[in-house]
This record gives structure tokens, C-alpha cells and sequence, in this order.
């Protein structure tokens, strides 16, 4: 059996995917109709995550009734799983460095017509990481919105 990687090796593990990585799964949910998930863009700026999706999504109406969301980067056999607080921006009030680092990995939303998408902004609240069995004792590296300095679960 593999030997689990340390918290510190973990936590470096997600601070690395989230600076680097621009895709993820997006899911929430409300009263009425279950869960949705979708595929999405991110920007990291090293305490939310950004994305963008239609205004008139099943999304935004699920974050309008129940600010919250579960986000998934990696595969299976390699998650960071990341619950958040989930909040709503208007695409002018986006700040212009998020707005140009997320029109480098997705459709821009600026050039779009006006009131067509919104951002959201992503508050992690819970991060998980773990890569097979063997680390999910150990798991969560984040509680609260801190990062933890010593292992939970």
C-alpha cells in the first residue's frame, strides 16, 4: 500500500493545482432540483476562485437560493475537493486582472452582450485532497477558510 503524503505535502498539492490548473467541475444545488454540475473555467488569486456562466442558468439561480458550491479539481484517483461560499459579481465590477487572466482559459465575458454572463466568486471553506484510499484519513487540509497546520479527520 502506498505510504499517504504528509498535510504539508497535501496542502502544497492543492495550492499548486488551484495556481495552475484552469478547469474544474462546479456543482450545487437547491430546493426542487437536486444537484448540477457543470465544467468550467477558473482563475485562482490566491484566496477565491473565479469563474463565469450564463446569467440565466440553473447555476446562478442554485447560488441565488443557496450561496454555496462544491467544486472538484483532477480526476478520480487525484481530487481536491473544495467546498465554498459562493457570491455573484456583475461583469463590470469584476477586477480587471481576474477578468484578463480568465479571458486567457474561457470565453470572455466582457465582450459578450451586456447582462449575458456573470462571474462567481468561490470562497473555499473546506478543501479535501486525497489520492486512493490510503490518504483518506487526512484528508481535509482546509477548515474554516485556513489552511490547517495539523491533520484532521
Amino acid at each position: 500500500m502506498p505510504v499517504p503524503r504528509s498535510l504539508a505535502e497535501r496542502r502544497a498539492h492543492a495550492r499548486n493545482r488551484l495556481e495552475t490548473g484552469f478547469q474544474m467541475w462546479l456543482a450545487t444545488g437547491s430546493n426542487g432540483h437536486g444537484a448540477h454540475l457543470i465544467p468550467v473555467a477558473h482563475v485562482w488569486d490566491g484566496s477565491a476562485l473565479y469563474t463565469a456562466t450564463f446569467t440565466q442558468s440553473r447555476t446562478v439561480a442554485n447560488i441565488k437560493g443557496h450561496p454555496q458550491a462544491r467544486v472538484a479539481l483532477g480526476d478520480t484517483a487525484d481530487v481536491v475537493m473544495i467546498d465554498t461560499s459562493a457570491s455573484l459579481m456583475d461583469v463590470p465590477d469584476i477586477d480587471a486582472d481576474i477578468a484578463e487572466r480568465y479571458a486567457k482559459v474561457s470565453t470572455d465575458p466582457r465582450t459578450s452582450p451586456e447582462g449575458m454572463f456573470v462571474y462567481l466568486r468561490l470562497h473555499p471553506r473546506r478543501i479535501q485532497v486525497w489520492n486512493g484510499f490510503h490518504e483518506f484519513v487526512g484528508r481535509t487540509v482546509m477548515r474554516d477558510g485556513r489552511w490547517l497546520d495539523n491533520p484532521v479527520d
